[in-house]
């Protein structure tokens, strides 16, 4: 069971370090990681009294 753990432990090291790298270096091979940028505008009707 602890062999079990300790390998789940070195996947899950692993996968953070690749999704970092991916990260940093998916830029410069054509990943857009950059949100859709829209302008939406509402109108607000403020009530006084």
């Amino acid at each position: 069971m602890l062999r079990l753990l300790k390998w789940i432990f070195y996947l899950a090291v692993l996968g953070f370090i690749a999704l970092a790298g991916y990260a940093y270096v998916g830029p410069f091979f054509g990943a857009d990681f950059s949100p859709p940028s829209k302008e939406i505008r509402q109108d607000i009707i403020l009530e006084a009294s």
